[in-house]
């Protein structure tokens, strides 16, 4: 794999790679906020805000993975870099089609998820999986921006509103 610098600075890569090493030895026990096990229900939560509200949508990078034929044709692999805002939302959207791992680089972020009676805190470092029968919305309610990272596999013809 190469490795992109600019500017003198290691590659976006690295440095998330870096942040999630020196995360794991500051707390080896942090895992992503999760749904209290007495809370979980099907259908627990309705839908919640269905705009995007101070929050920022950056591409970093995207892999078109049609090369690999068959089911993968027209689908990409993407990085994306959100910036949500104090009292910012992420709209209410589905993973049903499109799997992503989520990184909470800076700041604190809430979901409010389809399975779950109850919001869930996300803290720096953590890493959360959103993948199958999970629709869900996230707001800041902290006081500073949440920074997070986006690894998805985007389906084809997908349309940008669903794709937060």
């Amino acid at each position: 794999m190469t490795q992109k610098s600019i500017a003198g600075r290691p590659s976006l890569v690295v440095a998330v790679a870096l942040g999630l090493f020196e995360s794991a030895l500051a707390s080896p026990s942090a895992m992503a906020g999760e749904c209290p096990k007495d809370q979980v229900a099907a259908d627990a939560m309705a839908p919640g805000a269905t705009t995007p509200e101070g929050v920022t949508d950056e591409v970093l990078a995207s892999i078109d993975l049609s090369s690999k034929g068959g089911d993968w044709k027209g689908n990409a692999l993407r990085l994306r870099k959100l910036v949500v805002q104090p009292g910012g939302v992420v709209p209410w959207h589905a993973h049903d089609a499109r799997p992503a791992n989520i990184l909470i680089l800076e700041g604190t972020i809430t979901e409010y998820r389809s399975s779950c009676k109850v919001p869930i805190e996300h803290k720096a470092g953590e890493v959360t999986a959103e993948f199958g029968n999970l629709a869900h919305w996230w707001k800041n309610n902290g006081k500073e921006p949440a920074v997070l990272y986006s690894a998805d596999i985007l389906p084809p013809m997908a349309d940008n509103a669903d794709t937060m």
